[in-house]
């Protein structure tokens, strides 16, 4: 049997690649509904839907659902960020986005940046740009210099400004594959 993780997995690539789905476990059903794929959770109805007919595959995303970070974590995996546009039925909408070659996408709370970051500083103490760790904002990628965090804010230095966040956060970031 599929577990969660798995089955979303499915959904978000038979939906890149622009297949009809029909997949289900005791939480969730994914199938196709007039070239949109519905993924529902039995307990909460609708929670994401991919539209087909688009020339690059869309997702929208209900952000109550119990299932918001493992889907956040599958489309990651698939190069898809989110908008930070919420639709009219209260989705957020994710689009593809072209990810550097050597990094890997995430979209998470901010906190788990702040895990990865203690992995990686040790490059900000060398001489030039970090690179290892790289958050989207204003449409484009910056290195991270820093973070720090002070009174429940998370605050992430990049070369042009600082942003803050709070711990439960939605941020989109990179990290260099190791190898």
């Amino acid at each position: 049997m599929l577990s969660n993780l798995d089955l979303i997995r499915e959904f978000v690539q038979n939906s890149t690649q622009k297949k009809d789905v029909l997949l289900s476990n005791p939480a969730l059903t994914a199938h196709t509904v007039y070239k949109t794929n519905q993924l529902i959770a039995k307990s909460e109805g609708v929670i994401a839907i991919a539209q087909l007919t688009n020339t690059v595959c869309e997702f929208s995303i209900s952000p109550k659902s119990s299932q918001w970070e493992l889907i956040n974590q599958a489309l990651g995996e698939y190069s898809y960020l989110l908008k930070g546009e919420v639709d009219s039925r209260g989705f957020y909408e994710y689009q593809y986005c072209e990810v550097a070659k050597g990094y890997q996408m995430h979209c998470t709370k901010s906190v788990l940046l702040w895990r990865a970051w203690w992995k990686y500083r040790k490059y900000t103490l060398k001489q030039g740009i970090p690179l290892e760790l790289l958050i989207r904002t204003r449409n484009s990628w910056y290195p991270i210099r820093d973070l720090t965090i002070s009174d429940g804010l998370l605050y992430i230095k990049t070369l042009g400004s600082e942003i803050a966040l709070d711990s439960n956060d939605l941020v989109t970031w990179l990290s260099k594959i190791d190898g």
